[in-house]
């Protein structure tokens, strides 16, 4: 006498029907309410200090350095150039895909002046529009020289020359 299992009538009606439980419950853990935008492969990143206006202002022009420290904690970095200065950077960027190389969205710059007396002096918020530094608080934007477009640097290049270059009998 030969048994099998897959030869009784009952045991080929149990297999389909174990094959479709088994393929209902793995099915059932997965999200199809998610939209396509949830499995797009982008991720944004952002990074550093995060401005909250809030925590802003717990520090107005006036406070003390410990003040800044307790309210927006320890800054990214710090310059003390004639007084000091602190930074708190943060950046936000995106990549289409893992192991791409990051595009960089925005960058936003807080920087709390103290005087001589360790008290705020001044808070300015910069961030990058249309790829300058741009004040968000005064609106103005710092220049380093003569802003000019491609063609006229080109031409201030080309007319431009010293007039005493080697070999000109000068």
């Amino acid at each position: 006498m030969k048994l099998s299992l897959f030869k009784t009538p009952d045991a080929r009606g149990i297999l389909p029907l174990a094959v479709t439980a088994v393929v209902v419950m793995g099915l059932s853990g997965c999200n199809t309410g998610s939209t396509l935008s949830n499995l797009a492969p982008g991720e944004t990143l952002t990074q550093g200090y995060v401005i909250d206006q809030q925590q802003i202002d717990l520090v107005p022009v006036g406070s003390s350095r410990e003040q800044v420290l307790l309210a927006l904690g320890s800054p990214s970095t710090t310059a003390t150039f004639d007084n000091e200065v602190l930074y708190y950077i943060s950046q936000t960027r995106y990549r289409p895909v893992a192991f791409a190389k990051p595009k960089l969205l925005d960058q936003r710059i807080l920087a709390v002046y103290l005087g001589p007396d360790g008290r705020v002096t001044n808070i300015a918020n910069y961030g990058l529009k249309d790829g300058r530094v741009f004040d968000f608080i005064s609106r103005t934007t710092p220049t380093g020289g003569k802003d000019q477009n491609f063609i006229g640097q080109i031409l201030a290049g080309a007319t431009g020359m010293p007039s005493s270059l080697p070999g000109m009998g000068r």
